[in-house]
């Protein structure tokens, strides 16, 4: 992270597990016009419930032990939108650990890392919630992170659907 936050080149970049990963080009219109539409859901939703909701470019960093330090943490990515409820995750830097829901819109130039690295780099800093919109097919793949820390196959919803978050299970409803 250290290195990330010196580059003065203009260009975004991730980082997944030590590896560099040019963001660029920018998104497209489409790509931000869904942003835009599931930004405004999203904030109606969680503004009630304490819960900030944040677009790209934002850093969020996900270290790999608690105590690590900023400029060793090897994975810094920018979420098309992350939703954070937990505000002492947040700094003037972006979010250190797990978005509670973290949406990811996919691109040609980045749907690999969407769909790869990003899944299993979420799952196993337990964001409980990862979604996927490919605008191409018009679907929603929505990934839920089970007791077993593992996320679930992923459940699809087309544009013809309506999507809902469900409630978290609490242990006291079990």
């Amino acid at each position: 992270y250290y290195d990330y936050r010196h580059w003065d080149d203009g260009q975004r970049w991730e980082i997944i597990d030590g590896i560099i990963f040019n963001m660029s080009p920018a998104p497209g219109t489409r790509h931000q016009v869904i942003s835009m539409k599931l930004s405004q859901q999203l904030f109606s939703y969680f503004a009630e419930k304490g819960c900030m909701v944040l677009a790209a470019p934002f850093d969020v960093r996900l270290p790999d032990h608690e105590n690590e330090d900023d400029d060793d943490i090897r994975n810094v990515v920018q979420p098309d939108l992350s939703v954070i409820c937990d505000k002492k995750k947040l700094d003037e830097k972006g979010c250190r650990g797990a978005p509670d829901v973290v949406v990811e819109i996919l691109s040609p130039s980045t749907a690999k890392q969407d769909l790869k690295y990003k899944l299993l780099l979420y799952q196993k800093h337990g964001v409980k919630e990862y979604w996927v919109v490919d605008a191409t097919y018009k679907i929603l793949t929505q990934y839920r992170l089970g007791s077993d820390n593992q996320y679930a196959r992923g459940r699809i919803f087309g544009e013809d659907e309506v999507f809902q978050l469900e409630p978290e299970s609490r242990e006291e409803d079990a």
